[in-house]
């Protein structure tokens, strides 16, 4: 795959998807998809339903594509077994052994991998989860984010060049989510691949500017999240305008077609326009001819809200 002027894929991919689709029956989960990741964190964007866990398994080889191949470090994990050693996978689904304690799970975890100092690998985990106060603590009556946090540590314990995770901050509070996420984005940041998949556009937004984004099976969008915004032309930006006369100045842009719609509410505009530079450019001077202040000037839809709302609409 050529990454060249191609956003969904990066240039010393360590993940490789091609051409994968997969069906089950009469339902397409995964339409003709190809993307790459590499060192450092992308998020994985979609409403549930849109493929992503199902691309997530293919990736790992639980799941065979129809069509098209993924590989890992430049091997198929299904025909290669050995490139596990190099992955770490938390997925979404609740499937822990509640009779066992933390610990003794991630200890487990350590074993399968084939690690020589187990004790010592699961602490480490534990600690790094901060879970180490409740590790001796049966899994059975964690909390769902706590049973995250143990999952998260165990797909960690052997330190993998790669880590996969499905919606891993479900279930976890505020507190625990700003934690995991700084894990997350500290081990991107050492060089790992990091695939973290969420419906939830603030936390992918919190984690990394790489997106790939999907919709009902298939690639919708990729790149940073800037780029996806600014490519997005056929559609208005929207800019929060504080100022102390905002009946004033938003009949002027009006007037002046800098502006395409507009909501007043006291000292604050709301308004739409097609071209958010020349708004930029223009608002100082006609703030001075009007004798209005302006005191804050903000684009509102530089976020994944906007690039999400125009993917479901496209």
């Amino acid at each position: 795959m050529d990454p060249t002027n191609n956003p969904a894929l990066v240039p010393d991919a360590t993940v490789a998807v091609e051409r994968v689709s997969k069906w089950f029956g009469q339902k397409v989960a995964v339409s003709d998809v190809t993307c790459s990741f590499g060192p450092g964190m992308t998020g994985l964007l979609g409403p549930n339903g849109a493929g992503k866990t199902t691309l997530l398994r293919l990736i790992v080889g639980l799941l065979t594509p129809s069509e098209g191949a993924t590989r890992i470090l430049g091997d198929n994990a299904r025909a290669a077994p050995e490139v596990y050693r190099h992955v770490g996978v938390v997925p979404e689904e609740d499937a822990v052994y509640t009779g066992m304690t933390a610990r003794q799970y991630v200890e487990y975890a350590a074993r399968l991998n084939g690690l020589e100092d187990v004790p010592g690998a699961a602490s480490k985990a534990i600690d790094l989860v901060e879970l180490s106060g409740d590790a001796d603590r049966s899994i059975g009556g964690f909390s769902k984010g706590m049973r995250q946090r143990t999952k998260v540590a165990a797909g960690m314990v052997h330190e993998p060049r790669i880590l996969i995770l499905d919606e891993p901050l479900n279930g976890t509070d505020p507190v625990q989510r700003a934690r995991l996420i700084a894990i997350f984005r500290r081990l991107g940041d050492a060089g790992h691949t990091v695939i973290v998949s969420s419906h939830v556009l603030q936390e992918v937004e919190r984690m990394t500017d790489r997106v790939i984004a999907m919709v009902d099976g298939k690639l919708a969008a990729a790149g940073d999240i800037s780029a996806i915004r600014r490519a997005m032309t056929d559609i208005p930006y929207r800019v929060r305008i504080d100022t102390d006369d905002a009946r004033h100045l938003a009949a002027s842009l009006t007037t002046e077609g800098l502006i395409d719609g507009v909501q007043v509410a006291d000292k604050l505009l709301h308004v739409e326009t097609g071209d958010l530079t020349l708004l930029g450019r223009r608002l100082p001077s006609l703030s001075r001819e009007l004798g209005v202040r302006v005191t804050g000037f903000r684009p509102e839809d530089e976020s994944l809200e906007s690039v999400f709302r125009y993917l479901v609409r496209r």
